[in-house]
Order: C-alpha cells, then structure tokens, then sequence
C-alpha cells in the first residue's frame, strides 16, 4: 500500500514557530489542534500520544519527529506538520533536539496504511535537503509543497 503525503497533509494543517517548552507540552498543543477536526478530545489524543511515546520515542534522529497514534473513528490517516519556535529535548535516537515534528494519526483498522504512512513521512524529512529548507521557510505553502514533493 502506498500513501501519497498530499492526501495526509493540508495547507491548514502547517504549523510554523509552533510554541513547546518540552515534549509533553508539544504533545498537547499538537492534541489540541489537531482534536476538533477529528472530533475527539484533546485529552484522548495527548493520552494517545503519551501512550505511543511510553513505548520509545518517536524522535527518529536529525532534529525530526513523527510522534503518531491509532485513533478510534478515523476514516483515513491524516498529518499535522509543525516547526518549532526552538528545539527542544525529545529523548531521540540520536540525542538531539528536535524542532522538525509530523504528527501521524491514522484509523485503528488500517495496520497497512499506517506503515506506510509512517515510511513515507520518514523518508521525505530524513532527507537532508528538503529537512534544511523546512528549517529556512515561515511560509506554510512552501513547507506544505516541500513535504508533500511538489517542489
């Protein structure tokens, strides 16, 4: 199965200078945003989130992120891409900061689709140039079109 990160990532769902003391608090406000579209509560989904990140971090090394999460009710995996406002401690494989993050929500039923979409948003921020130019842009067009592969 493959998944294309146009249909994951919506130009409203960029976030630039995103604001997080640490990871728990970006974990929350990553809930919080992402909670009315889904028609869950930000409690839920932080508690998700927590939960995955209980298991291991998901700080894949470089500076990036893909904290991610089955969520009951979803019918199709959906991204939420944020920079951050400064790096922060995210306990990653590499043990650096982190301030690239790519939330992955995905349905609970959709094993397959949540693996790939989970390879896909690694492989394009693993890649150090399209990680850099994230890293240089306040425009959410611009990041959207860089993650998505439109540029």
């Amino acid at each position: 199965m493959t998944i294309a990160l146009s249909d994951l990532l919506r130009l409203d769902h960029v976030i630039v200078r995103l604001k997080a003391g640490d990871k728990p608090r970006l974990l929350v406000e990553l809930a919080r945003r992402a909670a009315p579209e889904l028609g869950h509560s930000p409690q839920d989904l932080t508690a998700l989130l927590s939960a995955r990140e209980a298991l291991g971090s998901t700080g894949v090394g470089a500076g990036i992120a893909v904290p991610h999460a089955r969520v009951e009710g979803l019918r199709a995996p959906t991204g939420f891409f944020a920079r951050l406002d400064r790096a922060i401690d995210y306990a990653s494989i590499d043990g650096q900061p982190v301030d690239l993050v790519f939330l992955l929500l995905s349905p609970t039923q959709e094993a397959g689709g949540h693996l790939a979409a989970l390879a896909a948003v690694s492989r394009r921020l693993r890649d150090r140039k399209i990680a850099d130019a994230l890293r240089k842009t306040d425009d959410p067009a611009r990041m959207q079109a860089l993650l998505v592969g439109e540029e």
